[in-house]
């Protein structure tokens, strides 16, 4: 797994950056110019928005942030698992509750055989 880094100058070296027409509340400003940011970070394929402000520049900002959490966040080292098996108690309990289920069954069937006659 490469390990990408995070600092502002390497993701502007690393993205490629679009810009676009953001829809949604926010007038005329917002619905005209081209203020909605796309950020896509060329060595791994992620891409993060951002059109919540009227202002690219703003919209600009909160993008760059998020590709870095996203970065750190896929970069993570991830915990192996530990194989847990179920205890002698937990397995007694299940069998039991089967044979429950099972004797409610037949008497089910009992009565209804009982009942047809």
């Amino acid at each position: 797994m490469n390990i990408y880094p995070t600092d502002r100058e390497s993701l502007e070296r690393d993205c490629d950056l679009e810009f676009f027409v953001a829809g949604g509340p926010g007038g005329q400003h917002r619905n005209k110019v081209e203020t909605g940011v796309r950020l896509t970070h060329r060595p791994t394929g992620l891409v993060v928005t951002a059109t919540e402000r009227r202002s690219q520049s703003a919209n600009r900002e909160a993008a760059y942030e998020r590709m870095a959490e996203k970065l750190e966040k896929s970069q993570r080292p991830r915990k192996p698992r530990k194989a847990t098996k179920p205890s002698a108690a937990s397995k007694r309990k299940r069998v039991e509750e089967k044979r429950k289920d099972s004797e409610r069954k037949r008497a089910r069937a009992k009565w209804k055989a009982g009942n047809a006659e």
